[in-house]
């Protein structure tokens, strides 16, 4: 069966290019108006610009007849080429020649011997430069309509730099529309024409005047590599308001400017507000170098970045412990690649295992032990109480006790802020695990003896990206469209790069190990000091999780839902660093920090946690919470997950037994 088509449906798409083609011809034929006289006046100045008009026709008409052979009607101007160009050329000879022929011919003397070649060169200019115009202003304004109106925020000097890289650089679909300016209020002046719109602390009235005005820039560019922590958090969060994007730019000096300009997002690691902490390189060097090293839990977020760095500054023998076999063969895959000349041994063991951790010990007789093994998810753990205990405090009990008989240096602990008043098992698994080592190292510092283990015990908070913690699992919530899951709006963590943490382990290492600086710092390390890291201030969940969002190019709320599940067993809302007996005290050592100690004699955290492993073992979970509460006595246990306030700055009466006693020489004494 035929059909109706409507004549419109096929001759419409036709209407086009001819109207396109009859315009061509039509300001082609304009230009070789203007053209014909101005060769004529070049050729011959003396008679003037005053032409017949069918002198301008003639021009016009020997154009369009010698354009079409060269398809010059049919040039799309927006897309003019050396190809157009060239048609353009041999167009304006071919019009030269038949208007000159035709002047002969109809008995008008040519104005001179070279008017033919002046007037090619006249159509070749007017036609060639008006399609080059026309292409390069339809590039700039497409240029101006996809360029990114953006704000820039940082000092004077640094936007300065970016600017004039900007200048430089090729990449120019970036247009700055204003600075916000650190430093002082500069408001009203300009940089590089470029105004100042005011100080970042008014970020928010200056974003709220510029959307009254429609000039709200897509994105703000921050250029000041030192502004990061709460005050960019802050503009974080006022940016979000108003649906603009927050990036930043690479590092400019004065030396090296970049000539390749590239936003990224705002990485995680600038939420944290702490300035980069110098490192005592060379300590750490003569504290390694040609010693045999051991790391517990290797495998692990710590353990690793403690291999790696550790192979760096050139042991003897790298031997890495762990229970999971695809833990260690990542590690060593990893080593082969960044330090192969290290000799290095890969050991599966428990730590729980007295007898094998033995043997390792009395085999590779390691010089220093880093202790990082342990089970440190709060829900996993309390969902495995006794699992938990026996890992975290009989286990770091086997791995010391077995360290000192076979002639370890220093033993190396780390703890978590987790063990600062505990509401969860792993936390006061971990404070157990402290008071263990504490008395240790007391009684090997009261000894005198040279030979006497020395056990260091270092407390810090979350670490970004580490197995198992809220960074990874944001990542992967991401990527399945969300919603990311926060526990609570207003939950808090410490948080410090892995490298940054693993640095400062080995830096307390060194300051643990001198015996020297100032008289205070040494008087708490023989009395069982616990270092502890600078974490600088507590990051909200909430707000890492809407940065990772922002990062992936979408809009925190809108694209991708942010969902609060509640608090789970064993958390809090807000972690702690100090007890309030544990008053902090600074060391001679930049990003470190000591509590005051809190020890207990070692005969009696021994017997403790002999109990302590006796019930695990037998999984009697009600009287190993017991002992460890008699051992903890801050201990308040948040099996369900209630919300609750800080804890008190003292410790915790729990209900089963009385709070330590404080005995005369700073130790606790156990209440019976």
């Amino acid at each position: 069966m035929l059909s109706y088509r409507p004549p419109f449906q096929h001759s419409y798409p036709r209407l086009w290019p001819l109207n396109r083609m009859a315009g061509n011809i039509v300001l082609d034929g304009a230009l070789a108006a203007v053209a014909a006289p101005l060769a004529r006046w070049l050729a011959a100045p003396q008679d003037g610009l005053l032409h017949p008009l069918w002198f301008l026709a003639g021009g016009s008409i020997s154009l369009v007849v010698s354009g079409l052979p060269f398809r010059i009607p049919q040039q799309y101007w927006r897309f003019s080429g050396v190809s157009d160009l060239l048609g353009i050329a041999g167009a304006s000879v071919a019009s030269a020649v038949l208007f000159s022929l035709g002047l002969v011919l109809s008995g008008f003397p040519l104005p001179s011997e070279t008017f033919p070649i002046i007037y090619a060169l006249v159509l070749l200019v007017l036609l060639g430069g008006l399609r080059v115009s026309y292409r390069l202003a339809h590039r700039i304004a497409a240029r101006q309509a996809n360029q990114k109106q953006v704000v820039l925020i940082g000092s004077d000097t640094v936007a300065d730099l970016y600017l004039s890289a900007l200048d430089r650089s090729q990449d120019m679909n970036i247009s700055i529309i204003g600075l916000v300016g650190v430093g002082t209020r500069q408001a009203g002046q300009r940089i590089q024409n470029v105004p100042i719109l005011g100080h970042v602390e008014d970020i928010a009235s200056v974003l709220e005047r510029m959307r009254k005005m429609a000039t709200l820039p897509e994105a703000l560019v921050v250029t000041d590599p030192a502004f990061r922590g709460r005050a960019l958090s802050r503009v974080l969060d006022v940016a979000a308001e108003y649906g603009i994007a927050v990036l930043r730019t690479p590092v400019m000096t004065d030396l090296t400017p970049a000539d390749h300009v590239q936003l990224r997002p705002i990485p995680l690691e600038d939420l944290l507000n702490r300035p980069q902490v110098p490192l005592d390189h060379a300590g750490m060097e003569r504290l390694i170098r040609g010693r045999t090293v051991l790391v517990t839990g290797a495998g692990g977020t710590i353990g690793s970045e403690l291999a790696r760095q550790i192979a760096g500054l050139g042991p003897a023998r790298l031997v890495l412990l762990d229970h999971g076999e695809f833990a260690l063969w990542q590690i060593d895959v990893g080593l082969t690649e960044c330090a192969p000349d290290i000799p290095r041994h890969m050991v599966v063991a428990d730590v729980r295992d007295e007898n094998r951790i033995d043997a390792v010990m009395a085999h590779f007789r390691p010089d220093l032990v880093f202790h990082a093994a342990a089970l440190k998810h709060v829900p996993i753990v309390e969902a495995n109480p006794t699992e938990g205990l026996l890992t975290n405090v009989q286990g770091t009990r086997v791995v010391a006790d077995a360290a000192a008989r076979n002639g370890v240096a220093a033993m190396i602990v780390i703890s978590t802020d987790k063990a600062v008043n505990p509401s969860s098992l792993m936390g006061a698994s971990k404070r157990a695990a402290e008071m263990y080592c504490q008395a240790l190292d007391v009684q090997a510092r009261a000894s005198g003896q040279d030979g006497a283990m020395r056990c260091i015990t270092v407390r810090f908070g979350n670490v970004l990206g580490s197995t198992g913690s809220v960074v990874p699992l944001f990542r992967r919530q991401l990527e399945r469209g969300g919603p990311l899951t926060v526990t609570h709006p207003e939950m808090c963590r410490y948080f410090m790069t892995v490298p940054e943490a693993v640095g400062l382990v080995l830096q307390a290492s060194v300051r643990g190990m001198s015996g020297k600086g100032e008289s205070g710092t040494d008087d708490l390390l023989r009395h069982g000091g616990i270092f502890v890291l600078d974490m600088g201030e507590p990051v909200k969940i909430v707000d890492l999780a809407r940065q990772i969002v922002r990062s992936a190019g979408l809009k925190p709320d809108e694209d991708v839902a942010i969902q609060f599940t509640g608090l789970r067993a064993g958390e809090k809302l807000y972690e702690e660093l100090f007890h309030g007996r544990e008053a902090p005290v600074p060391t001679d050592a930049p990003g470190l920090l000591m509590a005051t100690p809190r020890v207990v004699e070692l005969a009696d955290v021994r017997a403790a946690v002999d109990q302590l492993t006796a019930y695990a073992r037998q999984n009697n979970v009600q009287a190993a919470l017991q002992t460890l509460h008699l051992l903890v006595p801050e201990f308040d246990h948040n099996p369900n997950g209630e919300v609750r306030a800080r804890a008190s700055t003292g410790a915790k009466s729990s209900g089963v037994v009385q709070d330590a006693q404080i005995k005369a020489d700073g130790t606790e004494q156990m209440a019976p």
